[in-house]
């Protein structure tokens, strides 16, 4: 690849510095040879006044005279001949050259020859310079120069040496900052490919009836950069592998020791009649212990069930209708569900449904014997409600069992954690695309710091109570972002927390 780039780098400076030199050397030489020839144009027009006024006098000499001494300073020839075409001054012209009859033949038909447009190195030692004598129409003989190009070809050489020896240099700068520029560009290329070959080789080996496309092969690229894409698509799959072998150790394991755990507790149920009164209070103890490390288990086996990339794919493949529910309804029957437990608690727990727009018009929905405020009736929940709100309005693409799954993780930790004489209440609200449902309790909450580490798994508040895994939160955040959805951990002002839990809406068939 760096070969690539220092041949691309130099190609375009060479162009660069070609497109600079080449106009630069050909506008020199044009400049030179205009300057040579107006100088020599202006010689001859010279010439040919002098050469009319001998042909009014009759007196050439003094022409003669001028044309010797322009011949000895410039070492140039000059020919003047009459209208007839007969020579008056000669001063070194052979009048047998082609050249110089077509010269003296198309002065005398009044006409000036053009010289050369741009002299080149290379090029002729002399060019030709014509002019007509007379005035007007009147033609009275021409005049013609064989001018020399030895000193503006020799200019222009030099001028051009010049400009070569720039470009060279300024090709070995560009060079050396391309090489500079590539060293300084793939230098930590190299490095990431190295240190992604080494990290790679020390994974396992990817199943390769899982392996996606290569970003290379869709893509192509230079071979340094197919190799890092290859190489990042295989610890890609290792990791996930990684990841997946991971979380399927958690749940085989999980499951595994739920087995001997039943067999466990069925034997502490059975010894409990045996237990002298004196280690009763042990035996409690140990069965406690028990439970808590049954309920732990089968945290961890829902959570490695909620994480795992099949139930992501398979919630997002599914649009079967046993995928989608209510969620209003859902909540309602969850509130249903949990309302002895808070009553029990010495707990409020309510309800409160805000329609597309936010509008919620005063009512009540009769919950298991209480009351819990609402904004609108909960459709086919109860039928002595006052309001009615569209069924259709809070479907999400979630399944119900799943969606119970998630709030009863909230409804649970408001109801163990809160306190008594707090109060709890369930919030639907509606969007385009969206259901968002919030559980706000007015309790002790936790510190501000915590807020974000309320969904790692096994983190536990520093002020809640014994008891508790620490999964459920994490659970139910895995089984929500599964479905599409989120969810959130927030303060409520002054105290309390509240859990928002937003979820896609169904898509309408």
């Amino acid at each position: 690849m760096r070969r690539r780039l220092l041949i691309a780098l130099t190609v375009f400076a060479a162009l660069a510095v070609l497109a600079f030199a080449v106009p630069l050397s050909l506008t020199f030489a044009t400049s030179r040879t205009q300057e040579l020839v107006l100088g020599r144009s202006g010689d001859a027009d010279r010439f040919a006044t002098l050469a009319d006024a001998a042909a009014a006098d009759g007196d050439v000499r003094a022409l003669a005279e001028e044309v010797g001494r322009y011949h000895e300073l410039y070492a140039e020839n000059v020919l003047v001949v009459d209208a007839r075409g007969a020579q008056k001054v000669n001063a070194g012209v052979d009048v047998g050259d082609s050249a110089i009859v077509a010269a003296v033949a198309a002065a005398r038909r009044n006409q000036r020859p053009q010289p050369i447009d741009r002299l080149t190195p290379w090029g002729a030692p002399t060019m030709l310079v014509a002019r007509p004598v007379g005035t007007g129409v009147q033609v009275n003989g021409a005049v013609v120069i064989e001018a020399s190009t030895a000193r503006a070809r020799a200019d222009i050489a030099k001028a051009w040496a010049v400009i070569a020896a720039g470009a060279v240099v300024a090709m070995v700068v560009f060079t050396l900052l391309a090489l500079t520029l590539s060293r300084w560009v793939l230098r930590p290329l190299a490095a990431l490919s190295d240190a992604v070959a080494d990290l790679t080789a020390t994974l396992p080996k990817p199943r390769t009836e899982v392996a996606a496309p290569s970003i290379a092969r869709r893509h192509g690229g230079p071979p340094e950069m197919r190799a890092v894409a290859e190489s990042f698509d295989a610890m890609a799959l290792a990791v996930a592998d990684s990841a997946d072998a991971q979380r399927q150790l958690v749940a085989d394991t999980a499951h595994a020791m739920r087995n001997p755990l039943a067999a466990l507790t069925i034997r502490l149920d059975s010894l409990e009649p045996a237990i002298p009164e004196s280690a009763t209070a042990t035996f409690h103890r140990a069965s406690a212990e028990v439970e808590r490390l049954t309920a732990l288990l089968d945290g961890l086996l829902s959570l490695a069930v909620a994480e795992a990339p099949a139930a992501f794919e398979a919630a997002g493949a599914a649009d079967g209708t046993e995928n989608q529910c209510d969620a209003v309804q859902v909540v309602a029957d969850r509130i249903d569900a949990w309302y002895s437990a808070f009553e029990s608690a010495g707990m409020q727990l309510s309800a409160r449904v805000e329609p597309v727009g936010g509008n919620s018009a005063a009512g009540s929905v009769r919950v298991a014997g209480t009351h819990a405020t609402s904004g609108s009736q909960v459709a086919g929940y109860d039928a002595s409600s006052d309001l009615q709100v569209d069924r259709s309005s809070a479907d999400v693409a979630v399944p119900a069992d799943v969606l119970a799954q998630i709030f009863d993780v909230p409804l649970s930790n408001s109801c163990r954690y809160a306190g008594s004489g707090t109060h709890t209440t369930i919030t639907v609200d509606t969007e385009p695309g969206w259901v968002t449902v919030t559980v706000r309790d007015d309790g002790a909450g936790v510190a501000p710091e915590e807020i974000d580490k309320l969904t790692t798994r096994f983190y536990r508040g520093t002020a809640a109570p014994a008891g508790g895994s620490g999964l459920g939160l994490p659970i139910a955040a895995a089984l929500t972002q599964a479905r599409g959805g989120m969810l959130i951990v927030e303060p409520v002002d002054p105290h309390g927390l509240a859990i928002r839990i937003r979820v896609p809406r169904a898509v309408e068939r």
